[in-house]
């Protein structure tokens, strides 16, 4: 076992942290690097030290594995935890960390090599038993990918083998877009993975999205922790999700759950991942991916089974066995997550930017908000567009939804557009009430979520409120004691 003691996070926002807390809880110091617009970060104001890191564009700095390296090295760290998104599943930065004599705080290189690429991780699923939808690999001959792709029957998902989180995904419908879709998907790749390799395969039309959550040890221990319905996306990209998935059928659930851990046993998986199928309507499932790394959506999990993943993502690092079996998971009501992104969903989710002029987040029972945003800071095109995570937990899954529609409508995020009120009127959709998602939830039911018109009372209360909030200035410049009324007084 090798205890940690400082723990240097590769990561930044919401999810740095979160680890930070936990460490903190744990007793392990930490230190998190900054970059730029991060200077006024909320994880650099609970961390015990902090690390300026240096690169154009800004998202460079995060993939500099030498100099994260270096950087945590010259702080004194015994371990790196990468968080998700950037290194997160680069076997290349894994193997660096152990190279240096440092803890990575998650699977081993030849795990992530073997699991986190598309392509070698299908081609594991398939040796196990577990089924996939039709495919075509660029690598197994890049001059025929095209031809090979076309093979396997429109529609088509093209997508980066070392890829996750929706990026470098195009969806194509007929053969005439199929050159574009593979330059987009191949340029975003390389943007966002540093990694331009493709592959191809069957698009399973109105098919579910779920993922379950698994963990392995160095002992040999893979236990689950249940599935995740992620069904809500928009551009491939989740924006609610939900633990138990609604309407599963027990069968398919266990049957879902055994292959995910079967995998992860087989690889020898170590630390957390996530097992990701589609199930098409008819009931079948295909497995997708694998994440090999902590999940956005990690805290529904955590709601509904009481566990920290990121604690047992160092206790196991640290050559701990699991402290639990699969017998003794215990899962406890219903939890859902929501993403809040800085984006117009009105008006095509076209994302913005600006800067958050007054924010105030949603407190009450069964609520928990991870926010990577603090009053003040800037909101930039740099980075990903998520600005906080919203989560709701109660005994049903209608106590969830509207603990969480409520929490959306209170959210005060004040000088950059946000998606609050179109997440919070999907929630509220009676076909979502209703358990009724898939992947084209968002576009089939386009016309209900628009915002319904601002009656005449409401531009009347609109217009009085920017009367007064153009009166303040004036009302500052009184003289004392008149000032200190206010504008209602004055």
């Amino acid at each position: 076992m090798t205890p940690i003691r400082k723990l240097y996070i590769a990561n930044r926002a919401e999810i740095a942290l979160r680890i930070v807390r936990t460490a903190r809880r744990l007793g392990i110091a930490t230190v998190v690097p900054w970059h730029g617009q991060d200077r006024h970060g909320p994880a650099l104001a609970e961390a015990d030290e902090t690390v300026e890191i240096h690169g154009e564009p800004p998202v460079a700095a995060w993939l500099d594995i030498d100099a994260l390296i270096r950087s945590a090295r010259e702080a004194g760290c015994d371990a790196i935890h990468p968080g998700y998104g950037f290194l997160s599943e680069n076997s290349a930065f894994a193997r660096a960390v152990q190279a240096a004599g440092l803890v990575f705080v998650g699977p081993g290189p030849e795990a992530i090599v073997l699991m986190g690429d598309k392509v070698s991780a299908r081609r594991f699923a398939v040796q196990h038993g577990v089924p996939v939808t039709p495919s075509a690999d660029e690598a197994d001959d890049p001059a025929t990918f095209a031809e090979r792709a076309r093979a396997v029957g429109f529609p088509l998902l093209v997508k980066g083998a070392a890829g996750g989180g929706g990026k470098g995904m195009q969806i194509v419908r007929e053969p005439a877009r199929l050159a574009d879709a593979i330059a987009t998907a191949r340029r975003e790749s390389e943007r966002y993975f540093g990694d331009g390799r493709l592959f191809a395969e069957r698009y399973v039309e109105r098919p579910r999205h779920i993922e379950v959550q698994v963990f392995g040890d160095a002992h040999g221990n893979v236990i689950h922790l249940g599935e995740r319905e992620c069904s809500i996306q928009r551009r491939f990209q989740k924006l609610l999700e939900e633990s138990p998935a609604p309407g599963l059928a027990p069968a398919l659930r266990e049957r879902i759950c055994h292959a995910a851990v079967t995998l992860a046993r087989a690889a020898g998986y170590v630390n957390a991942g996530t097992v990701e199928c589609i199930v098409s309507p008819q009931g079948e499932f295909y497995f997708l991916e694998m994440n090999t790394r902590l999940q956005v959506e990690h805290p529904v999990t955590e709601a509904v089974t009481g566990l920290d993943l990121v604690e047992l993502q160092i206790r196991v690092a640290e050559g701990r066995p699991l402290p639990l079996a699969q017998a003794d998971v215990r899962w406890s009501g219903h939890a859902i997550e929501a993403r809040l992104l800085a984006e117009d969903a009105d008006a095509g989710f076209v994302p913005d930017t600006g800067a958050a002029r007054r924010l105030i987040w949603p407190q009450g029972p069964g609520l928990r908000v991870d926010a990577g945003i603090t009053e003040g800071a800037p909101v930039t095109a740099d980075f990903d567009s998520m600005l906080a995570k919203l989560i709701s937990h109660g005994a049903t899954r209608e106590l969830a939804i509207s603990r969480l529609a409520q929490a959306l409508h209170e959210t005060v995020l004040l000088g950059v557009t946000v998606n609050a009120d179109y997440l919070a009127r999907v929630l509220r959709h009676p076909a979502f009430a209703a358990g009724e998602t898939d992947t084209g939830f968002l576009e089939r039911h386009r016309e209900a979520l628009k915002p319904a018109p601002l009656t005449d009372d409401q531009r009347r209360l609109l217009l009085g409120a920017a009367a007064l909030a153009l009166s303040e200035p004036a009302a500052r410049a009184l003289p004392m004691p008149y000032a200190a009324m206010g504008a209602w007084r004055n």
